[in-house]
């Protein structure tokens, strides 16, 4: 049993806790404090087993079809003898495997930072003020803030609790949410499923909210000491490595078939005509190395490695965009999407409300200033008034900063004034600041006002409502809602959608008092909430009635009814200005953008036209509408419907499908609870970072973490940047190994001697194109990437137009290395029969790793010239191309190795017949390019 488990928390009073830990439930720890402890009991999080050691990891690298191949050559040649080379082919084996290891390596670590950016945050109070940090940052004795759709960070004692309830089924079992009440003391021994008064690190909280005391982090957590992993990353290939491991194995059992292939030929060639001073044994033997060397030239080996370091710099390379990638298949899928159903608020525009304008007792009172600054007027005709000498508009303001969650902190000063920050739904802090404005700050309202309970915000209600005490109130004091009499009583605050609000009205508070609601003012309350939401206002009726008692568990049936409408406030959050170049940049993209909104169809169309993003003849559908359509009829509508106003997160579900059901790769964003099954069903699921739940971002394949459309874009151009790179050097490596194959085949079809040996092959394929191949997937993409449609999903990586690139490659770089070979024997034939062949091997094993590397430059991009991109923009080309020459010209000038490697130093005479060799493959892959476009010009002119 635990230190936490004997301690019982459960079973204490919260002041007891708090006292225990040395905490304050209002203030919570200081923050050197925080720091403190967060040395002394380690980061909040469950460890995870040990890495494999080095050796283990190297030992897998040689756990593969081809190394074992390279193994079973080396300890051939070592049984007949040949021990240099069997040591050289061994050599770079461990080379090999750990260059392999340092690149894993690289790519967890990458993956492993994701993993903790992606990791959740939380809300706690430090100081006296509200923070959100780190989840694994927390300590015992932190004050954390827990709301529907978090999950909760830490094992906590509940200091408070409204309406709040916690599914624990991850934990306990229960399959139906558990109501949590922060006053109630249990018994020592109280089971874990009947703590009523705690929450459990893993848990999510549904309904209501809280806060807790932490007793408990990391392993010592319940979930911690039952040694459940809560995993946030799945160790999963993507389709892209899954297909490319089917490439790897359809290139090995080719590779045998040939292999048996080229020795059946070579024996019986032997048999039929022994070659004279050679024996069978020796014959074999031979064949069997040029086998080998077929079956190194066949397998890509680097191929894995660099896809999967491709993949973790794209995913890297996204984070410096603000655009977390959680699941790796999403980074394919980007490539393809061609949908982007985007949320407003915050997505489209920039998440700063402001409230603009009230309109209360029949009148539109305009409020000035900018942002989260308090300093601001009340107009009415154009007339400064005063709010507080407007009862109604008074009230209203009272009304909107009292049914609030948010806070305004001041965090310093500038010109002699003080500067704020929000804490909370921005909606909310638009409220907030108009009520400081006219100098009713909420932390003072809440002193005489306190808040005894509530029932939140609910997305089908689209409304919350809060309880107040009214308490030490006078005839002085200026709130609306005093008392006529000495008694006690509470008033109930409802803040929500206007036309639902209103529905539930009975009563309006004008200038003389409470007087019946007509239907002609309903009307007119109604016309001016779509005449602010045509300005593109969002707009939040405030009602309230008052109660003689509060219910033990207040629902929205008996609070919300015979309500007294106060007013409606109209806020506006202005467009991001980059967004609109950004949504046209999608549409050259071939990728839609529609807004998907819980806003009036009048607002949302209003913010669509000033960003560009209502085509000419594109429609607005409600949630309404939505619900009276079929799903073939909606599947219909989305083709000519940009904006979806008024929707709820289960109307979100069936706008992905029915864009799915046209055809669409659809991305989808969403921050509510509600929201994660729309995301599950996109294809590529997005959540918000700032605004989202932990419910939200744990279901997302992506996570922005500035809320941002244009974040959105980039990913998707980032993804097809990933995809075309990887495009790249699939091709740069499978035509160089297609052309190896083909040399050492028609040479022994010719019944040459083998051009290339088994160890320049591996030294090629391991050492000297794997620095190319590496700095193609570091390629910044073509410079129209996004003007092309969107990649069908379902084509494969090697398309035809990769084929007809294998096969111009392929006869290519094999015709120039064969002359290469053909003119070292011929050159020279009055040389002794070993240097000749020496010779003519080093000729051809120069050219082939020269015109590879040459081939590099025009492998970079399948469609521009080279001229176009520019031979020294990617400086890692640089890097690579050079360090593999160098490579060369060490093992063919380095005297000890000329041996190993059957070279000999080439002469000024010898390079100048080659030179002209190694340009064929770069001259007629740029030939191809510049076919490939007066074709695609022919067609496009058709």
């Amino acid at each position: 049993m635990s230190q936490e488990e004997a301690r019982a928390w459960h079973s204490r009073a919260v002041n007891q806790v708090a006292a225990e830990l040395a905490t304050q439930v209002e203030n919570g720890l200081p923050e050197e404090t925080a720091l403190a402890r967060l040395k002394e009991h380690g980061p909040n999080e469950l460890q995870e087993p040990p890495r494999p050691t080095y050796l283990k990891r190297i030992l897998d690298q040689l756990n593969s079809f081809v190394v074992i191949i390279l193994i079973v050559a080396s300890l051939v040649s070592a049984a007949l003898g040949d021990w240099v080379e069997a040591a050289a082919i061994m050599a770079i084996v461990v080379l090999n495997a750990v260059l392999g290891v340092v690149q894993e390596g690289r790519a967890e670590e990458a993956l492993a930072a994701l993993k903790k950016m992606a990791a959740p945050d939380a809300h706690v109070v430090r100081g006296g003020h509200r923070l959100s940090v780190p989840a694994r940052e927390l300590v015992p004795g932190d004050i954390v803030l827990l709301e529907a759709g978090n999950f909760v960070p830490a094992d906590v004692r509940l200091a408070e609790s409204i309406n709040l309830k916690v599914e624990e089924a991850a934990l306990t079992g229960e399959s139906v949410p558990v109501q949590k009440f922060a006053d109630h003391t249990l018994d020592s021994e109280a089971a874990l499923g009947d703590r009523s008064n705690s929450a459990y690190m893993g848990t999510m909280v549904t309904y209501g909210r809280g806060r807790g005391i932490v007793i408990a982090t990391g392993m010592r957590t319940q979930i911690g000491l039952i040694a459940e992993m809560l995993q946030s990353f799945a160790d999963e290939k993507t389709p892209l490595q899954k297909k490319l491991d089917d490439l790897g194995r359809t290139l090995g059992i080719a590779s045998l078939a040939i292999c048996g292939l080229v020795f059946a030929v070579g024996v019986g060639r032997y048999l039929m005509n022994p070659a004279p001073g050679s024996t069978l044994v020796e014959a074999i033997t031979e064949l069997f190395i040029i086998a080998v060397s077929l079956a190194i030239a066949a397998v890509p080996e680097g191929l894995a490695a660099i896809v999967t370091i491709c993949l973790a710099l794209g995913m890297s390379e996204m984070v410096r965009h603000h655009a977390l990638i959680r699941k790796l298949p999403a980074v394919e899928t980007l490539g393809s999407a061609t949908a982007i159903c985007s949320d407003k608020t915050g997505t489209l525009t920039q998440n700063e409300m402001m409230a603009v304008q009230l309109c209360a007792d029949g009148q539109m009172v305009g409020i000035s200033g900018h942002g989260y600054n308090v300093q601001g007027n009340f107009t009415l005709d154009g007339q400064n008034i005063i709010a507080a000498q407007r009862p109604v508009v008074n009230s209203l303001l009272w009304g909107g900063a009292l049914c609030n969650d948010a806070n305004l902190e001041v965090t310093g000063e500038q010109d002699l004034q003080p500067t704020y920050r929000m804490v909370g739904d921005p909606t909310e802090g638009a409220l907030v600041v108009a009520a400081a404005k006219a100098g009713l700050w909420r932390r003072q309202m809440e002193k005489s006002y306190p808040r005894v309970s509530e029932v939140p915000f609910d997305s089908d209600r689209k409304r919350m409502a809060t309880i107040h005490e009214l308490r030490n109130v006078t005839d002085d004091d200026p709130s609306p809602f005093r008392s006529k009499d000495q008694g006690q009583f509470y008033v109930a605050i409802v803040k929500g959608a206007p036309d639902l609000t209103l529905a539930l009205c009975t009563h309006q508070l004008r200038r003389k008092g409470i007087a019946p609601l007509t239907e002609a003012e309903r009307a007119a309350i109604l016309k001016a909430n779509s005449a602010m939401a045509r300005d593109a206002l969002r707009v939040l009726a405030v009602a309230y009635r008052t109660l003689d008692s509060v219910p033990a568990e207040p629902t929205a049936q008996e609070i919300e009814q015979e309500l007294v409408f106060v007013g409606l406030v109209g806020m506006i959050d202005p467009a991001r200005p980059e967004v609109k170049p950004a949504i046209e940049k999608a549409r050259r993209a071939g990728i839609r953008t529609a807004m998907v909104t819980g806003d009036y169809a009048d607002t949302a169309r209003a913010i669509a036209n000033q960003i560009g993003l209502l085509r000419p003849g594109g429609q607005v559908l409600t949630g309404a509408e939505i619900q009276d359509l079929s799903d073939q009829a909606l599947a219909e509508r989305v083709e000519h419907t940009d904006v979806f106003a008024r929707v709820s997160p289960e109307h979100k579900v069936r706008i992905v499908e029915a864009f799915k059901a046209a055809g669409h790769i659809v991305a989808m964003t969403g921050d509510g609870v509600n929201d994660a099954h729309a995301l599950k069903r996109a294809n590529i699921g997005v959540a918000m970072g700032i605004t989202g739940t932990d419910v939200s971002k744990q279901t997302a394949d992506m996570v922005l973490t500035d809320d941002n459309y244009v974040s959105i874009v980039s990913a998707v151009e980032q993804g097809r940047i990933i995809y075309s790179n990887i495009r790249k050097f699939v091709y740069f490596l499978i035509s160089c190994n297609l052309a190896e194959i083909a040399i050492i085949f028609i040479a022994t079809l010719l019944g040459w001697p083998t051009p290339l040996t088994a160890i320049q092959l591996l030294w090629l394929n391991l050492l000297s194109d794997g620095g190319p191949a590496l700095a193609l997937g570091m390629e910044k993409g073509d410079p129209d990437i996004m003007e092309r449609p969107p990649r069908p999903p379902t084509e494969p990586v090697i398309n035809r137009d990769m084929l007809s690139g294998f096969i111009t490659q392929t006869v290519a770089i094999t015709t120039a290395v064969l002359l290469a070979y053909w003119a070292g024997m011929q050159y020279f034939s009055s040389l002794a029969h070993a240097d000749k062949v020496h010779t003519a091997e080093t000729m051809a094993f120069a050219t082939l790793v020269l015109s590879e590397l040459f081939r590099a430059y025009t492998s970079r991009s399948e469609r521009f010239p080279l001229f176009k991109l520019g031979v020294f923009t990617n400086k890692w080309m640089q890097y690579a191309v050079g360090f593999s020459a160098t490579l060369l010209f060490i093992v063919i000038y380095v005297p000890f190795l000329q041996p190993i490697f059957d070279t000999v130093p080439l002469t000024l005479a010898e390079w100048a017949a080659i030179v002209p060799l190694m340009l064929i493959p770069s001259i007629a892959a740029e030939a191809q390019k510049f076919i490939g476009r007066r074709m695609d010009t022919r067609k496009q002119t058709a």
